[in-house]
């Protein structure tokens, strides 16, 4: 009995990992990918040190080291791009893609200039099996794997779009793809292809002119000194941001509309959402479930407040919630006096178990892929206010699949929304198909939670899972799309040109000799 024991203990042992989770952007609802990853690892029985600017400091798990960057949020407060005012007035900063790589990068340097990092990074007997990172629109993170001289896997927020799949296989095709920050849907049409082109060039000559050589000196100013200290040469940058073992992306085949993508790019859409989800406050439940006409939530996410909204359009909202039959809890991060009897304010929201009410109607908020995700998860309909990034995107993907409503954040909203919420509180179609993409959502084989720890556990069982790699990474774009080819198709036709130019040349010397023969 004791041999077995024993036995067990050891093989405990040997499957236990080690891993860094690293989640430097400070917005709340990316953070919330890498705390599932993080929880269904410790679950597992890995150990993890988890770099993250909202740590839980109610987590005493032993297992668990919180490296603290919360100074990150703090900083990011000040930023104009996440006031909802500022936006409206100033349209052209939405898809400002210099301004998003020079935050995110601003964001890297913050996180490598932070003391808790630098003594994560100085402890020199460190080691992990593997690190994860979230990637957003930088590849700088790509360091921590090197310095420690281990396995690099990027988590993602977002589904395949291509700024991330040419980090692990090649950029896809525009003829049949579209951009992140596109409001483009399939199938595109000639003027849609040549968009979809030129958003791909545009992102391109931005970071390879403007932002690479930027990244390449943060990489190797921050990285370089930590690989000496183990007695290592960092690798070169372009080498690095190419090693990927792996992709973890919080998307799901649900919509569909993904291209084609290399076996290291799974799918585990909504791993990180609590499943069965977790009870409501006992005065919330109370109310949703005496909200006996339905319930409307309404949230703009957790990195834009509702506060912010210009005074008028607050006004405007609070007239037309209070006209409805429905209860309304709105997310609103500030006191807001003279609101209707129906209108319930929230400063913090637990939005996934308010979506999983069963007399919730729908859904208002900011499209952001996350809401999005959790939408589908409890088959609830939406109507769409997007405000930057990829949230246009994602409204317009969501209203094509017929689950949504698209409403243009401006000063036509207080119109625009009275509209769409009539329209979807009479049409019954929103909330059928948000079911049907629940049905689709979640017909899988294993649940997301499973999978994620699953290729995780194997990238390091593999050591680095080389099979599932695309080969094409390793092919140069001449060789893509036939270039050599094509030069070697045009210097044979230029050859034979060639030799007819001077064959045809000489036929016709020859003949006008023969004729000149001929008169003499």
């Amino acid at each position: 009995m004791k041999l077995f024991v024993l036995l067990g203990l050891c093989l405990s042992v040997v499957e236990s990992y080690r891993f860094l989770v690293c989640n430097p952007m400070p917005i709340r609802s990316i953070t919330l990918l890498a705390e599932g990853i993080v929880r269904h690892l410790l679950n597992a029985g890995h150990e993890v040190v988890f770099i993250t600017a909202f740590p839980d400091k109610n987590n005493n798990n032993p297992k668990l080291r919180q490296v603290d960057i919360s100074e990150n949020y703090r900083r990011m407060q000040a930023e104009d791009m996440l006031n909802i005012t500022f936006l409206m007035e100033n349209t052209d900063q939405t898809n400002d893609l210099k301004a998003i790589h020079d935050l995110c990068i601003g964001v890297g340097i913050q996180t490598m200039e932070n003391e808790n990092v630098k003594k994560l990074m100085q402890e020199t007997d460190q080691h992990f099996d593997a690190v994860i990172i979230d990637w957003i629109e930088t590849d700088i993170y790509a360091g921590f794997a090197e310095v420690f001289n281990t396995h690099l896997i990027w988590s993602y927020s977002m589904g395949p779009y291509w700024p991330m799949l040419r980090l692990i296989d090649g950029n896809s095709n525009p003829a049949y793809s579209v951009d992140n920050m596109s409001t483009n849907t399939l199938p595109l049409s000639f003027r849609q292809r040549v968009e979809e082109l030129w958003n791909q060039l545009h992102w391109s000559y931005i970071k390879n002119f403007l932002v690479y050589e930027k990244e390449k000196s943060v990489y190797e100013k921050y990285f370089g000194p930590y690989a000496a200290m183990r007695s290592r040469t960092l690798p070169p940058f372009e080498k690095a941001i190419y090693n990927a073992s792996l992709v973890i992306a919080n998307a799901h085949h649900a919509i569909g509309g993904w291209p084609q993508t290399p076996q290291n790019f799974k799918f585990v859409g909504g791993c990180y959402i609590d499943d069965p989800p977790k009870p409501l406050p006992a005065d919330l439940k109370k109310l949703m479930d005496s909200s006996t006409n339905g319930v409307i939530y309404f949230s703009m996410g957790s990195t834009w407040r509702s506060k912010d909204i210009p005074k008028q359009l607050t006004e405007g909202l609070l007239n037309i919630f209070g006209k409805l039959k429905q209860t309304v809890i709105w997310k609103y991060e500030a006191d807001l006096p003279n609101k209707p009897k129906n209108v319930h304010i929230l400063k913090w929201a637990p939005q996934t178990s308010i979506l999983a009410h069963p007399n919730l109607d729908f859904f208002i908020t900011h499209g952001g892929l996350l809401s999005s995700t959790e939408a589908i998860h409890f088959g609830v309909a939406l109507i769409g206010i997007p405000i930057y990034y990829d949230q246009f995107h994602n409204m317009v993907k969501a209203t094509t699949a017929g689950y949504a409503i698209k409403v243009n954040l401006n000063y036509d909203l207080i119109k625009n929304l009275d509209a769409a919420i009539k329209e979807m509180l009479t049409n019954p179609s929103y909330k059928a198909m948000a079911k049907e993409l629940q049905m689709r959502y979640h017909d899988r084989p294993v649940k997301p939670s499973v999978e994620v720890v699953h290729w995780i556990e194997h990238v390091v069982k593999t050591k680095g899972a080389p099979h599932l790699r695309s080969p094409a990474l390793h092919v140069p774009f001449y060789q893509k799309t036939f270039l050599d080819l094509l030069a070697l198709v045009f210097a044979v036709l230029l050859l034979v040109f060639i030799g007819l130019y001077f064959l045809l040349k000489q036929l016709f010397k020859l003949g006008t000799a023969q004729k000149r023969s001929k008169v003499d």
